[in-house]
């Protein structure tokens, strides 16, 4: 092999390491991801959000196409022909009126052309009046819905940045206890070669260390799955890296709020405020079949150029010009009971709609109730599971002297490690469950809190 042979593969080689290299290091950097940061990230790349955006664009070019209908209207026409065959009408024989012969005579030319402006305006439709109050509710009920989704991809991202939270706080406990374990594994160890406990220690203890790794594995990977849910919660790619700033505190929900909270979500629910706007729309519905029963009255206008000769040489002086205005009145006097029956539907929708605001009220109500036994009870929980947190962990401490004062077994050691572990757990479980239960008061009030929604740097948001 030559040296140039020898040179160009280190080349590739040392190229190699370099991309190697940049990849690991694109692929290990992190960014910081608050819950704020999380949720503004979503209000931008959020599918559903986007799709729901599209609809409010939509239901405002409805508007404008409403509002065209009762504009006037102007259509310019011309028209070219070349007569083939003149038509012809007949007249007596004025020759021989006794004969009763006819005579036909040619009438018309062989080149005609005409332009013509037409002008019409609507004075009077039903249809069209509410059309355009239709057209209006449908682009409120268009912001609703917004509303609603927008509420409902908050809740969604705070719920998955808790689970995220959690997921890691759970990772964090199962390492510290495991660090615990191995610690006792090494004191026991310690106090074996020294003969002061028996080899069934250093068994319960080497055990009690390899029930652990298992456990520190299984939450990594849940770890890992939620990071990949919250990502899909903000609508972000998977390659997305980011590393969670915030911490699971809690923002208590202050008490005149929840008492309150009946009366706030028959307001706000913006569910139920699609429903009411779905109403509305329904009702125009019926007007609109209804205006079939009325007339339609109509402005027009007309203005028109005509010139005819019998061969194709036109000027501007063979060019007649001629207008009019009027007014049209039409009004359908039957119509083999179709309008009856779309009255009759559009009022069958109307009835659903109302309907189904009664039984969405009655839902909301049962779930907020829910939810608000889920608030008080999580907060009790975690009053309570704080206390017992500190109790366990100086149980522990106390435990872990003793053992080392060979005053107490290797079982009182691993029971006191299981049960500090099993407090912490439910503590954050508690706290957990209280943000998720607030995530969701939330959305059933139709709010976002405040210090969620404020705006960011646009760097957080790249």
């Amino acid at each position: 092999m030559t040296i140039r042979s020898l040179s160009r593969i280190g080349y590739l080689i040392f190229v190699s390491f370099l991309i190697i290299q940049s990849i690991q290091a694109q692929t290990s950097t992190k960014k910081p991801l608050s819950l704020q940061d999380a949720i503004q990230i979503a209000m931008v790349h959020n599918p559903d959000l986007k799709t729901a955006q599209l609809e409010i664009e939509r239901s405002s070019a409805r508007v404008l196409e409403a509002w065209g209908n009762a504009m006037p209207s102007l259509d310019v026409s011309g028209r070219f022909t070349r007569a083939l065959k003149l038509p012809v009408f007949f007249l007596p024989d004025f020759s021989d009126l006794n004969s009763g012969r006819t005579v036909p005579i040619r009438i018309g030319s062989d080149f005609s052309l005409d332009a013509t402006l037409t002008a019409r305006q609507i004075l009077f439709n039903g249809a069209v009046i509410v059309g355009v109050g239709a057209a209006k509710v449908y682009s409120n009920l268009a912001q609703d819905l917004y509303e609603s989704k927008r509420v409902e991809t908050v809740a969604k991202v705070r719920k998955a940045y808790y689970t995220a939270l959690l997921a890691d706080k759970v990772v964090e406990m199962m390492r510290s206890s495991l660090k615990n374990a191995e610690d006792n594994f090494n004191n026991v160890l310690l106090m074996r070669r020294q003969g002061i406990v028996s080899e069934y220690d250093e068994l319960r203890a080497s055990v009690q260390v390899e029930n652990l790794r298992p456990s520190v594995i299984q939450s990594e990977n849940n770890f890992e799955l939620s990071v990949d849910a919250l990502r899909n919660a903000i609508g972000v790619d998977k390659n997305e890296n980011y590393i969670m700033t915030d911490s699971m505190k809690i923002e208590f929900i202050e008490e005149s709020v929840i008492e309150s909270a009946e009366e706030i979500v028959v307001k706000s629910n913006p569910n139920l405020k699609a429903v009411n706007r779905q109403i509305e729309l329904n009702n125009a519905a019926v007007w609109a079949e209804r205006s079939s029963y009325m007339p339609t009255i109509a402005a027009f206008g007309q203005y028109q150029y005509q010139a005819a000769k019998n061969e194709f040489k036109f000027s501007t002086n063979d060019l007649i010009s001629s207008s009019m205005v009027g007014l049209t009145v039409s009004m359908n006097l039957f119509q083999g009971l179709q309008t009856r029956a779309r009255v009759e539907q559009a009022q069958v929708e109307q009835m659903k709609s109302e309907e189904q605001k009664v039984s969405l009220e009655r839902n909301l109500k049962t779930g907020l109730h829910s939810i608000i036994g889920n608030l008080r009870h999580a907060r009790k929980r975690v009053d309570a599971q704080q206390k017992t947190v500190e109790t366990a962990e100086r149980g522990y401490k106390i435990v872990s002297a003793r053992y080392l004062a060979n005053a107490a077994t290797q079982l009182e050691v691993n029971d006191a490690e299981v049960a500090l572990t099993q407090a912490k757990v439910n503590r954050i479980q508690a706290i957990y469950d209280y943000l998720v239960a607030s995530a969701d008061f939330d959305q059933l009030l139709g709010r976002v809190p405040n210090y969620l929604v404020e705006s960011n740097s646009s760097e957080n948001l790249k």
